[in-house]
């Protein structure tokens, strides 16, 4: 396993548009990939978020677990995040094709049939049904203003 650095080349970035089979199983991009050879390994934890999976290297899963660990007792009600979160954990090895295969319940509570979309967040990725992916996106694009405030905040606006 390689540096874990902040370049891009260790990042999820950018996002795509891919199938899932009748088996429940999708293909990660080569640029993933990538990543995942270049600085974790090829398995990936899997889990509920808000509208959309997400998929976690095992080390930057293990970070956020430990905080939920050590600071989620701090939070007032965060119980039943943790529960909701910790419930769909999964774990995903790549097949050799470079495939995950996501469980039944994943796919059905999220509304994933066919068609999804792959987006990467830097260190972990989203996987979003097409159709929510959309929405969410037009939301944000028409909401684009309320985030003025916080860029200009870290010196980006």
């Amino acid at each position: 396993m390689s540096d874990n650095s902040s370049t891009s080349e260790n990042r999820f970035l950018s996002r795509s548009e891919h199938l899932i089979d009748e088996k429940g199983r999708l293909s990660i991009p080569t640029r993933f990939r990538e990543v995942l050879r270049q600085a974790y390994s090829e398995e990936l934890i899997v889990t509920n978020w808000e509208r959309s999976l997400r998929a976690y290297p095992v080390p930057v899963w293990k970070k956020l677990e430990n905080k939920l660990i050590e600071g989620g007792n701090k939070e007032k009600g965060f119980g039943k995040f943790v529960r909701y979160v910790i419930s769909g954990v999964s774990e995903c090895a790549l097949d050799k094709q470079g495939r995950i295969l996501i469980p039944p319940t994943l796919r059905a509570d999220f509304a994933i049939k066919k068609v999804v979309i792959l987006n990467g967040m830097l260190e972990h990725f989203e996987i979003w049904d097409k159709t929510a992916w959309e929405a969410e996106t037009k939301w944000t694009r028409d909401n684009f203003r309320d985030f003025e405030e916080g860029l200009s905040n870290l010196g980006i606006f």
